[in-house]
């Protein structure tokens, strides 16, 4: 990201604090702290004013911050509560937006007691929606890391043999991951093998890959703290049972009907509606759970969201979704395809594009 970028951010910023009817904002989220300001460290806190924007953190990161952060003046944390609230005091702000669903009860209280006479508003959204629309580094970097993802899961064929567990084809993903360039991972692989493949993010154990096993594989890359995310169901076996092949074609259509039909300006809940309602009308609308998909970047759940609670919210071009249908039948198993897109103004562009082939041949 250039300094451009940064700048640019932060201007985005000031243009909603008359929104919020707050004369600064104070961010504590790690996630919107790195996209405001560049800065990596795992402590410290912005406060923005219409005319000011200062990165305040301890000893371990003055240099580190001084090189990340440019755009941002560095406040000096030693010892860091009793400065922040100094910082607060010194800004003049009177009235201050907090990000409610980060900044605990406790710290709010602590922060509070410290910095007396100041008026706080709690605001559950600050700067995520200025964050849902990529930018192009953003989206090369997320493109980087679906195309390592592809790579390695492609190698899941060749890997997944009877008698591996769940937790050593985890290891052995995740290394290969970080060998083809990965800088680490956007969330622990999840490896559900047999009966926990009906468990949507089963912790890989140490259950033993069985001939006939349903397996599911959902993994992703991260890249400069860009993430990626993909999920592929396999058979274990040349013929995939019938059972198996009737619920996996289910997903694969309702998946597929997605993708043909998605465009932006679309509700989320409509979007949701192209696979559900054909996974309901084969009978399994209890078995499909969970959500259609959600956007990432540098979180792997970021908005917007795709789901069938989601009347009213419009889908716009320019977010990258996960588009993720699953069947989950307790006690037997489950088959869940994931792909990344990238919505444009025409329509989905696919960023994922490992085979979506089941049958693993022994």
């Amino acid at each position: 990201m250039t300094i451009d970028t940064y700048t640019s951010r932060l201007a985005a910023t000031r243009t909603l604090l008359p929104q919020w009817q707050v004369d600064a904002l104070l961010i504590t989220s790690a996630s919107n702290r790195r996209w405001l300001s560049g800065f990596t460290g795992s402590a410290g806190s912005l406060l923005i004013t219409a005319t000011s924007a200062f990165l305040a953190t301890d000893f371990r990161y003055w240099v580190q911050a001084t090189a990340q952060a440019p755009t941002f003046s560095l406040y000096r944390q030693q010892p860091p509560e009793r400065e922040l609230a100094h910082l607060l005091a010194e800004s003049g702000a009177a009235i201050i937006g907090i990000e409610a669903n980060h900044l605990t009860v406790g710290g709010l209280t602590e922060l509070a007691r410290k910095a007396e006479g100041l008026n706080w508003v709690h605001l559950p959204v600050t700067v995520e929606r200025l964050r849902e629309q990529k930018d192009a580094a953003e989206l090369t970097l997320i493109r980087r890391a679906a195309a390592i993802t592809d790579q390695v899961m492609a190698q899941v064929p060749a890997l997944a043999r009877p008698g591996m567990s769940e937790r050593q084809l985890a290891w052995e993903l995740e290394k290969r991951m970080r060998e083809a360039g990965a800088t680490a991972l956007a969330f622990e692989v999840i490896v559900a093998s047999g009966p926990h493949a009906a468990l949507p993010h089963h912790r890989p154990g140490e259950r033993l890959l069985q001939p006939g096993d349903a397996l599911v594989v959902d993994m992703g890359a991260e890249i400069d703290g860009y993430k990626s995310d993909l999920t592929r169901s396999f058979y274990l076996g040349h013929d995939p049972s019938a059972d198996y092949q009737a619920i996996y074609q289910l997903v694969h259509q309702a998946q597929s009907a997605v993708l043909d039909g998605i465009r932006p300006g679309m509700t989320s809940q409509a979007i949701d509606a192209l696979a559900r309602d054909p996974i309901a009308a084969a009978g399994h609308r209890e078995h499909f759970g969970h959500g259609l998909g959600h956007s990432l970047g540098l979180d792997i759940h970021e908005g917007p969201r795709l789901a069938h609670s989601l009347a009213h919210s419009i889908i716009p071009a320019g977010v990258i979704l996960t588009v993720e249908p699953g069947i989950y039948l307790p006690d037997w198993g489950g088959v869940r395809i994931e792909d990344l897109i990238l919505l444009t103004e025409d329509g989905p562009e696919l960023l994922s594009h490992c085979p979506k082939a089941p049958a693993i041949p022994l």
